[in-house]
């Protein structure tokens, strides 16, 4: 029997150095689902993104289309990481929509691959993405997009693709605007040495959702030189 997950996502899962000091920033190992000891730092900050994990989306959480199944989305990433070659992307830290994350320096060939890579994961699994329901677009706030990301939401079920996106890992939840500027203010100073060293992207992970509410876990990472390493919710990809 098929276990299938509430829902599945495509995620960049960042490497050392960058896991080990996100995961425990963001209290919580998305690998194995595990807690962490974290920094002292409101726990506020970091409620939303720890739900997640520690991650870059690629193709944003999705039901499984009518006709697709879950090994057959395994298959499809590991094929998809076949075809692909590992970046070196540096990394900044910025403030973005109200939250604090690691961003791309746009200004550099890392930076135009990575984005690359992202459009073509949107693309490769939209056949698996089941179209968003009336309460996941009314979710997205519609009336207070721009017509290009209302574009991006009706076509692709998310309003931040190709020509919206900004690749980011996110480090807090939405702040209001006193806790964005201590929000990053404490991150500059603990990631000062850290982001001298860049992105190394040398795969990409399918993300699992076990039910509705639950946190997501790695289902499954795939690299570029074809191999896999599973996470806590290998299961939910298996036939």
């Amino acid at each position: 029997m098929i276990m299938q997950a509430h829902r599945y996502a495509i995620y960049l899962a960042p490497g050392e150095p960058f896991r080990t000091f996100g995961s425990q920033w963001l209290g919580r190992d998305a690998d194995t689902g595990a807690a962490l000891p974290h920094p002292d730092r409101p726990r506020a900050w970091i409620d939303a993104p720890a739900h997640y994990g520690l991650h870059a989306t690629l193709k944003p959480p999705f039901r499984l289309a009518t006709g697709a199944s879950a090994p057959m989305l395994d298959a499809a990433a590991r094929s998809f990481a076949r075809e692909h070659n590992a970046i070196d992307a540096p990394l900044v830290l910025r403030e973005l929509r109200g939250f604090v994350a690691w961003c791309l320096d746009e200004n550099t060939a890392g930076a135009r691959a990575t984005h690359a890579l992202a459009d073509a994961c949107v693309q490769a699994f939209e056949p698996f993405r089941a179209p968003a329901t009336a309460e996941e677009v009314a979710r997205r706030r519609p009336h207070q997009l721009t017509a290009a990301q209302r574009q991006m939401l009706e076509a692709w079920g998310y309003p931040y693709v190709f020509d919206t996106f900004k690749f980011h890992i996110t480090l807090t939840g939405m702040l209001a605007a006193v806790d964005a500027v201590a929000a990053l203010a404490r991150l500059s100073a603990d990631c000062q040495e850290l982001l001298q060293t860049p992105l190394h992207v040398d795969g990409i992970s399918v993300f699992v959702q076990p039910e509705a509410g639950e946190d997501f876990v790695v289902g499954r990472h795939y690299r570029f030189d074809g191999s896999v390493v599973d996470g806590a919710g290998t299961a939910y990809l298996e036939a």
